[in-house]
């Protein structure tokens, strides 16, 4: 009797430690899964730059976390997280011009996030006001000219592109696109409806051709003689100079730039940025990420291989930048040029800009 009952006995415990270890190697294997799932970010983008690559590249080095990739155009890129709906892998959504950030953010696709680091390196003006998104690089939209017909005191604001004497000679990129959105929407804060609308109808009357290409396509207008200024972006022009096309940089050492409106209400400045997916799985990741790109070190990256303008005040211009010199920036919150884009696109039908 008593070596059954010990026998039992030993069965018992046998089976008890057989479950702790199972126990103990499921709690093993979900840790593992954990901690895989933890190290990675999945960032849907529509930059598609080299120097953005090596940036996330140094940041898999010194972090651990890798970046997954997706690049596309961001429209489609909005319509595949729509898409995925909950499922998405999404957790980070970057692309150009706040008007986009706010399509994402209205659309009900991305999450708050707050960080002490984030409002330290990146002004509230360039941030959402609901921290929805948060800006990473800044651009200009200036006045390219051809310097032999156009005088830099030919120059002074967007506005007096309206006069007469620009007639039939200036270059300017579709209403469709979202920088001429964002431009028009950045008036109505600053001048009003009404005067934004008189200034667009003056514009158009003012082209030199239909609105077409991109902006550089406007760069090379003027050199093929259709126009003598164009509204582009700053950032465009230091790649054109610094072409691997012979041809781009024959054209763009043509050509100047000019800051608009320094004397009144300053040039318009709009960002690339990016903002955290609500369904995101690896929020934690993507702020980071945020916060890395974001920092000195990056921001001067940007500067030196885009010809971007950083956002973090503590990083200075490239030297190409600051041979253009300093310059007036509008003085709005750039959260506003989301809220008016619906305005801004009534009164591009209003007054025939194509």
């Amino acid at each position: 009797m008593k070596k059954v009952l010990y026998l039992f006995l030993t069965f018992a415990l046998l089976v008890l430690t057989a479950c702790g270890n199972d126990t103990t190697s499921k709690s093993t294997t979900n840790d593992t899964k954990e901690t895989t799932e933890s190290k990675e970010v999945n960032l849907y983008t529509a930059r598609h730059y080299e120097v953005d690559d090596q940036l996330y590249a140094k940041f898999e080095e010194e972090t651990g976390i890798k970046v997954n990739l997706i690049k596309g155009d961001a429209d489609e890129l909005l319509e595949r997280i729509k898409r995925e709906g909950d499922a998405t892998p999404a957790d980070l959504f970057l692309t150009a011009d706040a008007g986009r950030l706010y399509r994402a953010k209205e659309d009900g696709l991305l999450q708050a996030v707050s960080s002490d680091l984030l409002d330290q390196q990146i002004p509230a003006n360039y941030q959402d006001k609901d921290q929805m998104w948060y800006g990473l690089t800044k651009r200009a939209r200036v006045l390219i000219y051809n310097k032999e017909t156009v005088k830099p005191e030919d120059l002074s604001t967007y506005e007096a592109l309206t006069e007469e004497q620009w007639k039939s000679r200036v270059l300017i990129r579709s209403s469709e696109n979202i920088y001429n959105q964002s431009l028009v929407a950045s008036f109505i804060e600053i001048n009003g409806e009404e005067k934004t609308k008189e200034w667009a109808r003056g514009l158009v009357a003012n082209f030199a051709q239909t609105p077409q290409g991109g902006d550089r396509d406007q760069a090379k207008a003027i050199a093929a003689g259709i126009g003598d200024v164009a509204i582009m972006n700053s950032y465009y022009f230091g790649q054109m100079l610094n072409s691997m096309e012979p041809e781009e940089v024959k054209v763009a050492e043509g050509l100047g730039l000019f800051f608009p409106n320094q004397e009144t209400t300053g040039t318009h400045v709009n960002v690339s940025g990016a903002g955290v997916v609500k369904t995101s799985k690896n929020k934690d990741n993507a702020i980071k990420l945020l916060e890395f790109l974001s920092a000195p070190e990056a921001q001067s990256t940007f500067a030196e291989a885009n010809y971007e303008y950083p956002v973090n005040e503590s990083v200075e211009p490239s030297e190409l930048l600051k041979t253009w010199g300093e310059f007036k920036e509008q003085d709005i919150s750039l959260s506003v040029l989301g809220d008016n884009n619906s305005k801004s696109i009534l009164i591009f039908n209003e007054v025939g800009w194509k």
